[in-house]
């Protein structure tokens, strides 16, 4: 597992919050106040997809997400991350 960098970790957070198959269009309501472009977030998605932290399913024409990697697991491996980086393990 890696280290997200914050913008995609704030996509992640959004599709946390979601749950399950969040359809694409969800998804960009809830990243509306950063405001980003769709390829902006489209760009995000691939990238995390890429790095096994979601799943990308295709219905139709719309996409749908699901986190693959709990929010808990991201954030025990962040602080195991933190605390090496700051003492050496």
């Amino acid at each position: 597992m890696k280290r997200l960098p914050d913008t995609e970790l704030e996509v992640m957070k959004a599709l946390w919050d979601s749950g399950p198959d969040t359809p694409r269009a969800a998804l960009e309501r809830a990243l509306a106040p950063h405001g980003w472009a769709a390829n902006t977030i489209n760009t995000y998605l691939t990238r995390l997809c890429d790095k096994g932290y979601l799943s990308a399913r295709r219905e139709g024409r719309s996409n749908f997400y699901t986190p693959l990697v709990s929010q808990e697991k991201y954030r025990e491996f962040d602080s195991r991350s933190v605390l090496q980086r700051l003492y050496g393990g």
